[in-house]
């Protein structure tokens, strides 16, 4: 273990060891690239530089531009260059020196949807920050301060020190440690065996609760641990959406739920309230029910055992459990999934039953992500079918009492 003495006490974490050059940047992984620096590292945020000063100079430099962030692919993620320093060179002078280690990465890419917020930035960094058991300083490149902002909670419960903007940064800050990059497993999932902490999706879930001080893990979902109360009721939140996949059919739905005996909680995450009043209303629920979208990643906020009915529209069933159905299952939720059929999408009436988009989907998929999202994610909407779906609603109630 490698040892610092900090003002806060005494930190312990995975001893970073000296690299060679040659090993100070990944780039082999499919998702993101990552450069981990052991030994004598500095942050020159003006220039968005990361250097490495070896044990012995006598490197004739590597140099490495990488995107700072879990999805290498995109084009406009902000990259950060990464350097070891040329025997020829003078070492830069750190004008602050740190004795804790830093994570350097970008934000941007995706965010402002939820779903992207939480895969491609929050888990990511739990999984690379986590480890520092709060004493890591983070530096962010790209910044968007409403991000910060939005998800305080969590970031303080990363961090105990200054988030730094690294692009507004004239500092040369010198570390024994920096990260540049977040490393990420897959979207919104965590693989135990490719981290040494072994950390999985349920140690994210629980790790977000703590950080707005929701109930312990032993703290039951709220029915089952009130259902001694005669006017209890199983409570659900229906996601509403705004522009796309809406329910067409909304007093119907409402009406089926309170009849099979539920407490309906609306709402819509976008601007219903404040995130820290919005997870208390989410924990206060047993179950969550939306048509496949960003808003079901609200399931976060949920205790161990409550239970997601998660409605799919025609023609995307085949990314239904990725998205939502394994990482409920890895979280400890329970998942009901539902799909809807030709008679349920508003597509039927838009097309017609013979046209490609209701006979072949497969077809459709088969032309590219373009269409799919075109057809299906963004031209559709439900009209469920109550009597159909009563059997799922079922399944949730017994999941849930």
């Amino acid at each position: 273990m490698a040892t610092y003495y900090l003002p806060t006490g005494l930190v312990q974490y995975t001893t970073c060891t000296p690299r060679t050059r040659t090993t100070i940047c990944d780039l082999s992984n499919q998702r993101f690239d990552i450069c981990e620096l052991c030994g004598n590292a500095r942050t020159i945020g003006r220039s968005s530089t990361v250097m490495y000063v070896p044990q012995s100079l006598t490197s004739n430099g590597e140099e490495w531009n990488i995107p700072a962030q879990s999805r290498k692919s995109l084009p406009w993620i902000k990259k950060v260059t990464v350097k070891t320093l040329k025997a020829s060179q003078q070492v830069p002078r750190c004008t602050s020196r740190h004795a804790i280690p830093a994570i350097v990465f970008a934000l941007g890419g995706f965010t402002a949807n939820v779903w992207h917020d939480v895969s491609d930035v929050l888990v990511p960094l739990f999984l690379t920050a986590q480890q520092f058991d709060r004493d890591v300083q983070l530096l962010i490149t790209n910044n968007q301060p409403w991000f910060i902002k939005k998800y305080s909670a969590i970031f303080h419960r990363l961090t105990r020190h200054n988030i730094i903007d690294f692009d507004a940064d004239d500092e040369v800050r010198c570390y024994p440690h920096v990260i540049v990059g977040l490393r990420s497993h897959r979207d919104l999932g965590i693989d135990p065996n490719s981290t040494p902490q072994n950390y999985t999706m349920m140690d994210f879930r629980l790790f977000v609760r703590e950080a707005y001080g929701l109930p312990a893990p032993e703290v039951d979902i709220p029915y089952r641990a009130d259902k001694d109360d005669p006017e209890k009721k199983p409570r659900i939140m229906l996601i509403d959406r705004g522009k796309t996949r809406r329910f067409m059919n909304m007093p119907d739905v409402l009406r089926g739920l309170d009849w099979f005996g539920f407490e309906v909680v609306r709402a819509d995450p976008r601007i219903d309230s404040t995130l820290d009043e919005f997870v208390r209303l989410v924990d206060s629920c047993d179950a969550m029910m939306g048509v496949h979208g960003a808003g079901l990643t609200n399931m976060v906020f949920l205790r161990s055992g409550a239970v997601v009915v998660h409605i799919v529209p025609y023609g995307v069933e085949f990314m239904a459990n990725g998205f939502y159905g394994a990482p409920a299952r890895d979280m400890g939720l329970r998942h009901v999934q539902y799909s809807i059929s030709p008679d349920e999408s508003t597509l039927l009436e838009k097309y017609g039953e013979n046209h490609m988009v209701i006979k072949d989907p497969e077809a459709i998929r088969n032309s590219g992500w373009e269409k799919v999202g075109e057809l299906y994610m963004t031209k559709q909407d439900v009209v469920l079918n109550m009597t159909r779906f009563g059997p799922s609603l079922l399944k949730a109630i017994e999941f849930i009492v």
